[in-house]
This record gives structure tokens, sequence and C-alpha cells, in this order.
């Protein structure tokens, strides 16, 4: 009797979950089909994209997903490395334990990191020392998403947006009594173990439960050469000859002992354990979900030479507080900062089926997250930052009408930002923002007309500093596609966004780490407006499969740092946020060709480049730009094996803004090998890996601390995937 009352009770609930104004709409539309337990399809031209609008109308001028044995490859500690092989893609790689995606040389404000469709509502947005609260090893899916729907994500995702899709509402009933994913795996770098698991069970009645977990445990990274770049070495051994000029013998020997640091990156450890649990109603198409989850996580910020924290504390205190980890001294007696993140976080989905008339069906997505992190200093807390959010999305899937389809909806975020510490730059403050959207096509046959809208209010209030401001956005986008007897899509796409400035830009006044700078915001900051067309090429060129866009924006009121050439007392180089013009061009693209396919056997040829180039209104470079950067893979598939081997290169960078240095080219060579023994319901993926094979040294423009922060030297990893 209670099974069946509450079944009823989920049924109301469903309907009035689905109506509530300021529910959201979830990125995903109906449940999709079962998905095959292989983790590795063949179909290489079928992409099956989660987000709503997106999939529905495949407005996109370039989408990326990445599953299967895939992911399974290219796994990290954070999402910013996953990515790091698909085109148009790098990574802000600050450490092994923070790292978030860089899209077409954007970052930060720009790109929008997304779980199932919504924010991740951490701080990662903030600064680059902070991690992305999403455990990559429970993920099902990732899409990187360009182009103009976008707009449906917001005005921040001008260089586009990073779908997560996790398991942890379940979206589709199991065919088994209990269904169950496993991920093992072991990487020689930082002699890391990692695991994770997940279980789902249909009750009946249209229940589905669901939970997962993962633990990662990650040493110090092992790199090839020295520490630091040949310039900073250089750099601090001549300031180790003036102070032993000086007579500062000491300080001229634990300089020099800094500059010959090899092989191994201090304080890089990685300490990571999450936990989700959630349960979904299904009734005909309609369905309900819920699931709470939390993520925890430990890691080591390696800290630039001369500089540190800048806490200024008396480190010759007792050690009596246990953190559970011999990380807080490095070899020099220097307290090691590290930062311990937790996110608590809830969700809800629903869906709600409403036939043949105007609209078919309505979408719901909400998620409320209690984010803390805490930077400690040894064992001494220096700043602790508190950010709580909740953001709500509701969407109309409209019945085709003719050659019209589309979707339209709500959007409602608030945050509210705290940071209290020695180094709370930014002035506490509450962001909310509403926003209307609309994506439609228009089928012409050949080809089809696309357009989106976007309008938001944004408000940013900081009560200590008595600081209010309001900003109305309106965004468009509008695109041509044209369908070609030859099987590609060819298409032209133009854009205008309007991004509000965030809370960091407006109010920060401080030193701060991620940048080793002191900043200083500007309260009287305008939105920032850009323009944008992208002409793109994407399908099937005889044998082979083919996708490549090229795009400007162009941009007026560019917020930026700008370096004043002053410094603050504690030596800190000062940046202030300003506004001005700027200019992105770039290219990207990639093209699969089978070179042979014989008897159950595939080799496939893969090639992978892009290229951007920013430019400010005053001739000089957009700092942190990624160089030109290619990749050459042959893939062997054979029934069920995989064999892969690449090349990945990346060009010298030496445009660079005034307080930049230039980065060297490097090339990587990886191979990895799959075997699939069995298929369908049961089915293991034993995956074995070689990155860096040649452990060459690399340093990824796009960092801040890419100058004493290499990236990994050769590393083997083995891996075990099942599902049953």
């Amino acid at each position: 009797m209670l099974y069946h009352a509450f079944a009823r009770a989920s049924r109301v609930a469903l309907s009035l979950a689905t109506l509530v104004p300021a529910a959201a709409a979830a990125q995903t539309g109906t449940a999709p089909p079962a998905v095959d337990d292989d983790f590795h399809s063949r179909d290489a031209g079928v992409i099956v994209v989660s987000a709503q609008g997106l999939r529905e109308l495949d407005i996109l001028a370039g989408t990326s997903v990445v599953e299967g044995v895939e992911l399974q490859r290219n796994l990290d500690a954070q999402i910013g490395e996953v990515l790091t092989r698909l085109p148009g893609v790098t990574a802000t790689s600050f450490t092994p334990g923070a790292s978030r995606p860089v899209l077409r040389g954007f970052s930060g404000e720009r790109v929008r990191v997304l779980v199932d469709g919504l924010g991740t509502l951490d701080a990662s947005n903030t600064s680059d020392d902070h991690a992305v609260s999403l455990e990559p090893l429970t993920l099902e899916r990732v899409e990187v998403l360009r182009g103009p729907a976008v707009l449906l994500y917001g005005s921040q995702a001008i260089g586009g947006a990073v779908n997560l899709i996790d398991k942890r509402i379940p979206r589709r009933v199991p065919d088994e009594s209990v269904h169950v994913d496993a991920l093992a795996r072991y990487d020689s770098v930082n002699d890391s173990a990692s695991l994770a698991g997940s279980v789902d069970a249909p009750l009946g009645g249209g229940f589905v439960v669901h939970a997962d977990g993962s633990w990662r445990s990650a040493g110090d990274l092992r790199v090839p050469g020295y520490v630091l770049s040949r310039r900073l070495r250089a750099d601090v051994l001549a300031r180790a000859a003036e102070e032993e000029a000086e007579g500062e013998l000491a300080d001229a020997e634990e300089l020099r002992e800094l500059a010959e640091q090899r092989g191994r990156l201090p304080n890089s450890f990685v300490d990571t354990w999450s936990a989700n649990a959630g349960v979904s109603f299904f009734s005909g198409g309609s369905m309900l979900g819920a699931a709470v989850g939390w993520y925890d996580t430990r890691y080591g910020l390696p800290t630039r030479p001369g500089a540190g924290h800048h806490h200024h504390h008396d480190h010759d205190h007792d050690h009596d507080h246990d953190h559970d980890h011999d990380h807080d001294h490095d070899e020099h007696g220097h307290e090691n900062v590290t930062i311990d993140l937790r996110q608590f976080r809830a969700d809800l989905r629903g869906e709600l089926m409403l036939g043949t008339g105007a609209i078919e069906r309505l979408i719901t997505r909400v998620g409320y997250s209690n984010y803390t992190h805490t930077e400690f200093e040894g064992d001494e807390v220096g700043t602790v930052f508190d950010v709580h959010g909740i953001e709500a999305r509701a969407e109309f899937v409209q019945n085709r009408a003719g050659a019209l389809r589309g979707s339209f909806g709500a959007q409602y975020y608030a945050r509210d930002f705290q940071a209290v510490g020695e180094e709370a730059f930014v002035a506490p403050h509450r962001t909310s923002q509403v926003g209307l959207f609309a994506l439609q096509e228009y089928d012409l046959g050949a080809a089809q007309l696309e357009g989106a809208v976007r309008w938001e209010r944004t408000g940013v209030v900081s009560s200590p500093l008595g600081v209010e401001r309001q900003f109305n956005a309106l965004s468009g986008a509008l695109g041509l596609s044209v369908d070609l007897a030859s099987g590609l899509r060819v298409g032209l796409n133009g854009t205008r966004v309007q991004r509000a400035p965030s809370g960091e830009e407006l109010f920060s006044d401080g030193p701060h780490v991620a940048t080793q700078a002191f900043e200083i915001g500007d309260v009287d900051l305008r939105k920032e407006k850009a323009w944008g067309v992208e002409g793109f090429v994407r399908g099937q060129l005889g044998p082979a499969q083919l996708s490549a866009a090229v795009y400007h924006n162009w941009f007026d009121d560019f917020i930026y740092l700008r370096q004043t050439g002053e410094e603050e007392e504690d030596g800190l180089p000062v940046f202030v946020y300003q506004q001005d013009g700027a200019r992105y061009f770039g290219v990207e693209g990639q093209v699969s060709v089978p070179l042979l396919r014989q008897d159950g056997f595939t080799l496939l040829a893969d090639l992978r480049g892009d290229y951007v180039r920013a430019t400010l209104d005053d001739g000089s470079p957009v700092p942190r730009i990624p160089p030109l950067s290619l990749l050459g893979a042959l893939e062997a598939q054979a029934g069920i094996v995989d064999a892969r081997v690449e090349v990945q290169w990346f060009a010298a960078q030496n445009r660079v803004a005034a307080f930049e240095t230039p980065t060297d080219d490097f090339a990587f060579v990886n191979a990895s090998l799959a075997f699939r023994p069995f298929r369908g319901d049961r089915n293991v993926t034993v995956l074995l890996k070689a990155d860096n094979i040649f452990d060459a040294e690399g340093r990824r423009h796009s960092s801040f601390t890419k100058d004493f922060v290499p990236l990994p030297g050769r590393n083997l990893s083995a891996s075990v995937r099942l599902s049953f």
C-alpha cells in the first residue's frame, strides 16, 4: 500500500515539478535509448548530443563528444586535461589538481562548464587554482559545444560550453535487475590509483535507484628535466648570484637548489573522493528524478620560486594538526600551500510529455550547491572561500509545425560568494540572473535557417562595498546551412553577444595566488560586447569524416587584466581590469580517413589541428593564447582489439603579452591498446597506455604556472572498465 501511494504521489510531483516557473530545463530530452554497453561505438558518423535544443536542432557549427574507449583513454584528475586532444581545446593546467578547459583561446568567464546542462556552481571560474568540482571517473560522456546555440546556456559561453554527463539521476530503466559499472586505473607518472563504481537498479512501478562513488590518490608528479623552464631557471640563478654578491649565502644556496630541482614536481599531489545517490520515476514518456552528491578533494599548489601565498605567519609554530598528508613542508622548509575543497550538490530533473499540440514536452532542471574550499599554508588556514548557488531552467520543446521546430524557455541563477582570509582578493558579493531564450530552425529542404536569441538581466551586489550594478544583455545568432549532394553540410553563422562583467572583474582588490599579481577590479566596467562570424563544413567526404571551422570575433569593451608597471608592498606586480577592443581569429578541424578495410580489420588515419590569433586594439597580443597545435594518429581496429599511436605537436608561442614569457615548442608521442573480450550486456574493456613515450618536456602556454609546472613526463597506465 505504501509503495503504490508513493507511486501516485510521485506522478503528482512529476506534474508539479515540471510546471514550477523557476524550474530548470534539462538539456537532455526524452531519455535516450539504452546505450550499448560496448563502450566503443563503431559508428563514427553518429553524434548523440544530450543538450536538448542542440540534439533537437543540430544547429552547432562544431560538436565534439568524448565517450567510451576515448574517454577511458584520456581520463585525468580534472576535466580540463581530459579534453586536450580535441581540436580547439586546451587547458589551464594550473596544477594536476586544478585544470579547466580553454576553448578557442577563451577561458574563465567566457567558457561554461556544465553538469547535465547546469553550471558546476563552484569557484573554478573565479581563479585557475580552483578545481572543477566533478570527478571525471564517474562521467558517462563529455560534450564540447561551440557555435551560436550555446546561447541556450548563457552569454558567458562566448567561447563555448563543456557539458558533463553523469548518471547520478537515472535517465532510463535498466534491462537487468541490477546494472553495475566499475573502473580501476593506475598511472606510473604520479603513482596514482583510481577506483570508481556505480549501481542502477529498477524497483518496479517505474522507479530506478542509482548510487556511485569514486576514489583517487596521486602523489607528486614526475616531470622530464628541470622543474623550472629555462628562462625562469636562468632568472633564479641570476638572483642567486646577486644574493651571493651581497653576502646572503644561505639565500643564494636555496635559490640554486630551487633552480636545480628536476625529476619531480613538489607539492603536486591529488587526493579525491566522491559519492552520489539518485532516484527517478518513469511514467510513459515522462520522468522525475532527484539526486544528491558529495565531492571532496585535497591537492597541492606548486609555488613560483621567490613567491608564495604572501601569508605573513610565524612558521615556528608546532604542527599538531593532522591533515592526513605528508606534504606540509617542502625540502627547503617552506610552508606548502594546499587546497581542501568540498561540495554538496542536489539536483532535480523532470520531463513532462504534453502530447501533439504546439508543445511536445516541458523539461525542467534545478541544481543547488553548497561549496567551500580552504587554502592552507602548512597547517595554518589562509583563506576560506564559500559559494552557495542555485540554477534552474524550464524549456518548452515544440512539436514540428510544418517546416518550423524549436524550443524556448527561462533560466534563473543566483550565487553568493564570500572569501575570508589574508588573500581574500574579491569582496563578498551576490550575483543573480534571469534569462529568457529561444532557439528555432526552419527547414528549407536542402537548406536550414537557424536562429537563437537570449535576454538576460544580471545583478551584481557587494554589500560591504555598497555597490550595486544591474545589466541588461541581449544576444542573438543567425545561421544558414546547406546539405550538399556529396554528403557534406556547409554553413555560415553570425552572432552578437553581450556579457555582464563578473563579480571578480568588478570587485577584485588584493593579492591573487593564481596570477602571482595584485589584482584591482573596476566597479564601473561596462557590458562586454562581441560580434562573431563562423563558417563550417562537416560530414562525409567519400570515405572520410570531416569537420572544420574558421571563425572571427570582434569585441567591444573586452574585459582583461593589464599590468600597470607598479608593485605593491610585497613585491607583486599590479594588474587592473580594463576594457578595450579585441579581435580573435581561428581555424580548427579534424578528418578521419579509413586507409584499409578488410575482413573485419580497419586502419584509420586521424588528423586534428587548431590555431588562434587574438589581438587587442593597441596591437598587443591577448595573454595566454595557445599556439598552433597538430595531432596525427593511426588507429587499427580488429574485432575486440583497438590499437592507437599518435603524435601531438605544439608550436612555440613567441607572440606574448608584455608580462608573459615565450613558450617553447614540444611534441608528445602516445600509444594505447584496448582489449574487449566480451560484447553486449557483459562488457570488459582493458586498456594499456603509454603517454609521452620519449619523456619530452612540455609546457602549456595557456597556463599561469607553465614556467614552474611542466606537463607530466613518461606515463604508463593500465585501466579496466566493467559493465554488467
